[in-house]
């Protein structure tokens, strides 16, 4: 299936935990002012990929974690990205999808195709970006706006579950590492 991309980065650490190939969609009617990918917002720019060979990628690939469908907004081509996200959980990855739409506005809308893309996401980052709730320190986000969802379990509990980053601590004291 033919989709329109800005681009692709193969190992990135920021667009959500672990090492993600993160595809830039090409598309975004939202137009937040101070946008940093300002160059995805034309429908007609960019240029065609194929899900398959985006799936085949990132099936070779032992070292990624998951996929972030990033844009632009990957609602513009729902159906071409939950194709890619289908794809990812085959191959045993996470998907992180970023959205400029909250999730009250994606499902008051009924669209089949970008609840499916929804359903098919692990996590949504939901709402536009806001220049004047930005911020530096937040992590996997770039205003205060932006939720972090679990969309498994908010699916489960009918209602926003935030998501929470998984942390452990290590034990105390000296540690053996593969015999050594």
């Amino acid at each position: 299936m033919k989709i329109s991309l800005s681009g692709i980065t193969g190992d990135s650490i920021v667009d959500g935990p672990g090492i993600r190939l993160t595809i830039f969609t090409q598309g975004c009617p939202h137009g937040c002012p101070g946008c940093h990918n300002p160059q995805t917002h034309d429908p007609n720019g960019g240029s065609w990929g194929d899900t398959d060979e985006i799936i085949a990628v990132m099936a070779e690939n032992p070292l990624l974690d998951g996929i972030t469908l990033s844009g632009g907004d990957p609602f513009m081509q729902p159906r071409e990205c939950t194709e890619l996200a289908k794809g990812a959980h085959k191959c045993g990855l996470t998907v992180w999808t970023y959205t400029g739409y909250t999730w009250e506005a994606l499902f008051a809308e009924q669209d089949p195709d970008k609840l499916a893309l929804v359903q098919e996401s692990d996590v949504l980052i939901d709402g536009p970006f806001l220049l004047a709730e930005r911020s530096l320190e937040l992590k996997f986000r770039g205003s205060r706006n932006q939720r972090i969802i679990d969309v498994k379990k908010s699916l489960q509990k009918g209602e926003i579950v935030l998501w929470k980053e998984f942390t452990f601590d290590l034990p105390k004291g000296p540690q053996t590492f593969g015999g050594l």
